[in-house]
């Protein structure tokens, strides 16, 4: 469900009003728990924070004039989703995370490569939320990043 937005703040408002709280939680925690070097903003129509130019140049593979994505959230049309790309890129990190999910306090988890979808906002680990986000620096994002995706550019 793409919301159109200039800023973040401006995406939070124009969620629906019993998903904003779930979002402006998401925002807080990420802005508390990532390590310093990553960067708010929007990317691709949703929060997102990014590894910026300045500490890697090369960008996105995709299209390096973007910085290096990392983690992002979003309101879709039946669930608010966290994207993080370090659990798609670390089968560590994936498998840490997967083995710390609580299904008897947060139900069954409803997960893709790098989407962790919340269907009921009442049930989102904020616990396992705040560890999985500083898990991971910007350098380290970047070395996964390399050695998952970078080769195959």
């Amino acid at each position: 469900m793409r919301i159109a937005a200039h800023t973040v703040d401006e995406y939070i408002e124009a969620a629906p009003v019993e998903r904003q709280e779930a979002l402006r939680r998401k925002l807080a925690l990420l802005r508390e728990y990532l390590p310093a070097g990553f960067e708010e903003r929007l990317g691709c129509g949703m929060p997102a924070f990014v590894v910026p130019h300045y500490l890697y140049p090369a960008g996105y593979h995709c299209d390096p004039s973007l910085p290096l994505p990392f983690v992002s959230f979003a309101n879709q049309k039946n669930f608010v989703a966290l994207y993080h790309m370090g659990l798609y890129a670390s089968p560590e990190d994936l498998a840490w995370f997967k083995s710390s999910w609580d299904a008897k306090a947060h139900g069954k988890l409803d997960m893709g490569k790098s989407c962790i979808r919340f269907k009921n906002t009442a049930n989102i680990p904020w616990t396992l939320l705040e560890q999985l986000s500083s898990r991971m620096t910007p350098a380290d994002w970047i070395v996964r990043y390399e050695s998952a995706f970078k080769s195959k550019s």
